[in-house]
């Protein structure tokens, strides 16, 4: 069974932007779920950045990226994305997507089922 997979990682400079997408194909997928992003910087532990519901209406996001980040998702192409505007260097982390059955909590990481591999954001200053 498929994986969800990320994309749209990179080097950016403070105040840049970023978009980063994830795929969610195969039969694993099909039907409804919550997708969510979280991040993990070295030494730290993996952390809920933002999640959106099975049918869109729901989002939420982490008080750092409030204002700044916006999640996103398109149900007929299995895909999620996060735009990321004013980088920090502190946003610098592995981006992981995830999916998780629908009515899951969106910010609780072990509610999420499946996992992408992650794609590295590194925002200098």
């Amino acid at each position: 069974q498929g994986q969800p997979v990320e994309s749209g990682g990179g080097l950016v400079q403070a105040g840049d932007s970023l978009r980063l997408s994830c795929l969610a194909s195969g039969r694993t997928f099909v039907g409804t779920y919550t997708m969510g992003w979280f991040r993990q910087a070295p030494g730290k532990e993996r952390e809920f950045v933002s999640a959106i519901s099975w049918n869109g209406k729901t989002t939420d996001y982490a008080d750092a990226v409030k204002g700044r980040f916006a999640i996103s998702r398109d149900g007929a192409k299995n895909t999620m994305s996060l735009q990321m505007n004013d980088l920090k260097p502190e946003d610098s982390a592995v981006y992981f997507c995830a999916l998780g059955p629908a009515g899951i909590s969106l910010v609780e990481l072990t509610a999420y089922r499946f996992w992408g591999q992650g794609t590295q954001v590194t925002v200098s200053s």
